[in-house]
C-alpha cells in the first residue's frame, strides 16, 4: 500500500495556515480535478477525493489538532478499506459536492455555477450520522509493536430491506410538494424595515425532501436498524495512553440516508507488572544480590518480545543503568524504536543468620570492601542525564 501524502502537502499550505487559507486551496484545487472538468483524465477523481479528504481533516479543528500531534494514525490509523482519498464506505462524489458546500458560499452545492451539479441554492446538504466513542485497552506488547483487534460495536447501520431510503421493500419516494424536495420551507414577512427571509425546515418532511407513502417493516420508516457490527481495527505501533484514533464512515448512519459519523478509539493501557513505559523507552527495575553484583552473572530478564538473557560484570554498582537497544516501543511516525533501560538495584538482605553475620564480619575491614568510587564515576542523576537528554 503506498504512503498517505501529507495533508498540508495535498493543499499546498504550511502547517500555520489560517481556516481560511485552507479552505481557499481546497476550492482551487476541487475546481482543477473535477472529474467533469477532466473527462480525459483517470486520476483526476482519485485527486479530487484525495484533496476534500484533506480538506475534512484540516477544517475541522479537533481533527486538525490530532493530525498535527499523531499523523494520520490520529484521524485514520485504526483501520483500512478506504477508497481513493480515504472516502471509503459508500462516500460517492455527490456526498463530497454536499458535505462541503458551505465553501462555496451559500449553502449551495459547491460547483453549481460552474458544472451544473444543482446550483442556485436548491441542493439538500447531504445528512451525517453521530461518532461513536469507545475505549479500547492494550497492553504494554500490543501498544509497542501495534495490533489488528476485532471488536463488536452496537451501532445504527442501513437497514438492507429497504436499502436505507425506510419505504417498503426500497419502493421509490415521493418528492415533498411543501418544499419541491429542498427540505426547507422559505417564508417572508413584511415588516417596517422591510421584507424579511426566514428559512425553516419544512414540516411536511421533517426536512427529507421526499415522502414516504408505506413505511418498511424492517425498520418501520427509519432506514436504518441498531445492530452489532464486527470492526476490525488496526492499531499502529506507537499509541499512548489517551490518545484518540478515528476510522472514517465507522460511526452511527443517519435515518433515511447519508453519510455514516466517525468511530472514535479513545486509547487505554493496561499496567505491566514488570516494565514500566518512559516515552519510547521502557524501563526495568533489576534488583539483584550483592553477591552476584560483586561477582557478576547471568540472567534472563522481561521484555516486551518476551524473555532476554544479559550478563551482568563483575564489580557492578548499584544505580547503573544498562541499554538494551531497540527493545523498547515503535516511533508512531516510524522513526525506529525506542530502548530498554536496565536499572540495578543492589538488595541488602535485612535478616542474617549467625553464620552469615559472622562471615561478613570476617569481610568488613578487608580493603576490597570498602567504597573507592573513581573520579570518573558519575551520580545517578548525572547518568540519567546520559540515557534521556
Amino acid at each position: 500500500m503506498a504512503k498517505k501524502r501529507d495533508f498540508y502537502e495535498i493543499l499546498g499550505v504550511d502547517r500555520g495556515a489560517s481556516a481560511d487559507d485552507i479552505k481557499k486551496a481546497y476550492r482551487k484545487l476541487a475546481i482543477k480535478f473535477h472529474p467533469d472538468k477532466n473527462p480525459d483524465d483517470p486520476t483526476a477523481e482519485d485527486k479530487f477525493k484525495e484533496a476534500a479528504e484533506a480538506y475534512s481533516i484540516l477544517s475541522d479543528e479537533s481533527k486538525r489538532q490530532r493530525y498535527d500531534q499523531f499523523g494520520h494514525a490520529g484521524v485514520g490509523g485504526a483501520g483500512g478499506g478506504a477508497g481513493a482519498g480515504g472516502f471509503g464506505g459508500g462516500f460517492s462524489m455527490d456526498d463530497i459536492f454536499s458535505q462541503f458546500g458551505d465553501i462555496f458560499g451559500g449553502g449551495e452545492s459547491p460547483f453549481g455555477d460552474i458544472f451544473g451539479r444543482g446550483g442556485g441554492g436548491g441542493g439538500r446538504r447531504v445528512r451525517r450520522g453521530s461518532d461513536l466513542r469507545i475505549k479500547l485497552k492494550l497492553n504494554l506488547e500490543e501498544v509497542a509493536n501495534g495490533v489488528e483487534k476485532k471488536i463488536k460495536v452496537k451501532r445504527h447501520v442501513s437497514c438492507n430491506t429497504c436499502g436505507g431510503n425506510g419505504a417498503k421493500n426500497g419502493t421509490a419516494l415521493t418528492t415533498c410538494t411543501g418544499c419541491n424536495g429542498t427540505g426547507q420551507v422559505r417564508k417572508v414577512v413584511s415588516t417596517m424595515l422591510g421584507q424579511m427571509v426566514s428559512t425553516t425546515t419544512c414540516p411536511t418532511c421533517n426536512g427529507d425532501g421526499k415522502i414516504i407513502s408505506e413505511r418498511c417493516d424492517a425498520c418501520a420508516g427509519e432506514g436504518r436498524l441498531l445492530q452489532d457490527d464486527l470492526i476490525t481495527l488496526n492499531i499502529p505501533g506507537g499509541v499512548a495512553e489517551g490518545m484518540q484514533l478515528s476510522m472514517s464512515g465507522k460511526g452511527n448512519v443517519p435515518s433515511r440516508g447519508g453519510v455514516a459519523g466517525d468511530l472514535l478509539i479513545v486509547i487505554e493501557e493496561e499496567e505491566d507488572p514488570n516494565l514500566k513505559r518512559d516515552g519510547n523507552n521502557v524501563v526495568f527495575d533489576m534488583h539483584m544480590s550483592f553477591i552476584d553484583a560483586a561477582l557478576g552473572t547471568s540472567t534472563e530478564i522481561p521484555t516486551i518480545d518476551g524473555k532476554a538473557r544479559i550478563t551482568i560484570d563483575p564489580g557492578t554498582q548499584a544505580g547503573k543503568i544498562l541499554r538494551l537497544k531497540g527493545k523498547g516501543i515503535k516511533d508512531l511516525n516510524g522513526y525506529g524504536k525506542g530502548d530498554q533501560l536496565v536499572h540495578i538495584s543492589v538488595w541488602t538482605p535485612q535478616q542474617l543468620s549467625s553464620d552469615e553475620r559472622e562471615t561478613l564480619e570476617s569481610l568488613r575491614n578487608s580493603p576490597n570492601f570498602q567504597p573507592k568510587p573513581g573520579k570518573n564515576e558519575k551520580g545517578f542523576f548525572d547518568k540519567m542525564k546520559d540515557f534521556f537528554h
